[in-house]
């Protein structure tokens, strides 16, 4: 399925953009939102985002408990085998002031397509870690964020994207719901 070059996603102009590099980092834009005072922009995530990725992800109960910012090491192996592998993508969303190259990243998700023999061979994309700051929770950052996704799959040749979210997050799961997910399966999970 063709993705056209732009096209509008409640109300912001989203603009497809193949391997356009920032001049901040020199990783490839995936999109740009104009967004009033400046632009949210999607962009490969790189080492030197990681802080901010992790600080996001540690950004509520949950997360707390789970992250630890005091040893990047192992998320350096993980983006390391991210960006080894092009069925997995780690995106962070900068906030970006008009006429500034960068900005503050205010936004992460992972993106992975993964084949499978079910439902005749299809691919799907499964899409998790989706954060936004606090801050600019309200604004839309999300739908972005997941529209782009949601069109890069389909780009891809997914016929169905999948993610978890923990029961306890009922704010998550209205946000979902309003996108168009579907809570038709039990997810488990088994700590190794």
């Amino acid at each position: 399925m063709r993705v056209p070059a732009s096209f509008r996603f409640r109300g912001h102009v989203l603009c497809q953009a193949e391997r356009v590099t920032t001049a901040h980092d020199a990783t490839p834009v995936l999109f740009t939102a104009d967004v009033g005072a400046g632009s949210f922009r999607l962009r490969e995530a790189a080492r030197a985002d990681l802080p901010a990725v992790v600080q996001l992800l540690a950004d509520d109960a949950l997360g707390a408990g789970r992250e630890a910012a005091q040893d990047m090491a192992p998320y350096e192996l993980a983006l390391d085998a991210i960006n080894a592998d092009p069925a997995h993508v780690l995106v962070v969303g900068e906030l970006v002031p008009h006429g500034e190259t960068a900005g503050a990243v205010v936004a992460t998700f992972q993106l992975s397509y993964l084949p499978g023999i079910s439902r005749h061979g299809a691919w799907r994309s499964q899409i998790e870690g989706v954060r936004v700051a606090d801050a600019m929770r309200g604004q839309g950052l999300g739908k972005l964020m997941v529209g782009w996704a949601i069109a890069e799959s389909r780009r891809r040749g997914c016929t169905l994207m999948q993610l978890t979210t923990h029961h306890s997050r009922a704010a998550a799961q209205r946000f979902y719901g309003q996108l168009g997910f579907e809570a038709s399966h039990i997810g488990m999970k088994l700590a190794l």
